[in-house]
């Protein structure tokens, strides 16, 4: 038997197949393989792997627990603090007719309390703050602009934290934060207490500057205002910083990784509104005893770093859950004099960018080393740790809970009076 195909020749119907139907070549069809028979250390991995599950089980547990026991404890503590806080508000308004000086002042005592309760729920966590850089404490009764980089929700409650051994500087604060605190749990009490919240995008910036700069002028002078925590970046490190690279490559600006180019707008509202005219090197306006009696402007700024342990930021969820391992964030602290900083437009713009790019360095080297570096003249940097007093929030949670108790029982009186 023949076949047509050239320089190829048949002479059996089985030559003809193998002809027709070559075998496929090994490297396009490896042989196959059977499953290999499982080896003593296969099992023995195994059951390691099983082990280290079953050890781990009472600790997921317990964790899961431990976050639910701590989320209803944080319900509870909201139900009954916030509610006694505006109950107080409304039964001291005769007081801020007659002396709202004195109304404010125990305003912001209780405001200064429920920030205390909210960094008790980290404190308790085993999430603690370690200061670096210069003492701020030494200024906490001049004014002055915290200018914090921005990485999560946590920041918030770590500066809720830190602030708190500043003496009054919590009760005479006022924060500037994204909108979107406005409808969590404490967005009531910031409004009362006169926070701003400022919408961000670029439709809404002209119109927010000015809401801003109303704000300011109605509510900082006459609520005895000292500080004011404004976070530049203007939203989260991880949403930012793309658009933020982008912007320095155009602009031939440094290329930055753990902070982003800030911006100017709310800053120089700030200091155009609160920083106190000057004439011949003193603050312009009368005599020595009408100048005591005025403010004497914003002396200060602020520059505020939040460093987390390998970058990994805390959330406000795992602030109030504690599902995470204890962990220590790091803050770090420079002053500069107001007359040292710029009002121009321009100038105070290269003027942030500067010290974020600072701020960059700041972070690398905390990264790389786990801390700080030591601040000019000096040859070792000085970490020191924050603390709060245990008896101090045992105080203002049991006034807390009392006054909760008090306020149901009055509330309840009248609604049966009435009903």
């Amino acid at each position: 038997m023949y076949c047509d195909i050239p320089g190829a020749s048949v002479n059996s119907s089985l030559d003809l197949v193998r002809l027709l139907h070559p075998p496929p070549h090994p490297a396009l069809c490896p042989p196959l393989e059977f499953p290999r028979e499982i080896t003593k250390k296969d099992r023995t991995d195994s059951s390691v792997r099983m082990a280290l599950t079953l050890e781990e089980a009472p600790w997921l547990g317990w964790m899961l627990v431990k976050a639910l026991m701590r989320f209803a404890f944080m319900v509870v503590n909201n139900l009954v603090a916030i509610p006694s806080y505006i109950c107080y508000l409304i039964i001291l308004q005769p007081l801020r007719v007659l002396d709202s000086k004195r109304f404010w002042y125990i305003e912001g005592i209780m405001y200064k309390w429920l920030l205390g309760m909210v960094a008790s729920w980290g404190w308790y966590a085993g999430y603690t703050v370690m200061e670096w850089g210069e003492d701020i404490k030494a200024v906490s009764k001049d004014e002055a602009v915290m200018l914090v980089n921005h990485q999560a929700t946590g920041d918030v409650c770590t500066l809720m934290m830190c602030l708190q051994d500043k003496g009054l500087v919590v009760a005479q604060m006022m924060w500037l934060m994204d909108h979107i605190f406005k409808y969590t749990n404490f967005g009531i009490v910031s409004l009362l207490h006169g926070d701003f919240f400022i919408r961000q995008g670029r439709s809404y910036r002209d119109q927010q500057l000015l809401l801003l700069k109303k704000h300011l002028e109605n509510n900082y002078r006459s609520r005895d205002r000292k500080w004011i925590v404004l976070f530049p970046e203007g939203g989260f490190l991880r949403k930012r910083r793309e658009t933020s690279q982008a912007f320095a490559k155009k602009n031939n600006l440094p290329f930055l990784t753990h902070v982003t180019l800030p911006r100017s707008g709310a800053t120089q509202i700030i200091l155009s509104a609160l920083v106190a005219p000057q004439e011949n090197g003193s603050t312009a306006g009368g005599d020595a005893k009408e100048l005591d009696r005025k403010s004497k402007g914003l002396q200060w700024i602020i520059d505020t770093t939040i460093a987390y342990p390998k970058a990994e930021p805390i959330d406000i969820q795992t602030w109030i859950l504690g599902y995470r391992k204890p962990t220590v964030t790091h803050v770090h602290y420079r002053l500069f004099p107001i007359k040292d900083v710029p009002l121009e437009t321009d100038d105070l713009t290269k003027w942030l960018y500067q010290r974020f790019i600072e701020k960059e360095d700041l972070l690398s080297h905390f990264y790389e080393t786990g801390a700080f570096p030591p601040s000019k003249g000096n040859k070792e940097a000085v970490s020191r740790e924050m603390t709060l007093s245990n008896m101090w929030i045992f105080l203002i949670q049991s006034f807390a809970f009392l006054s909760g108790y008090m306020w149901y029982n009055i509330i309840q009186y009248f609604y049966h009076c009435l009903f």
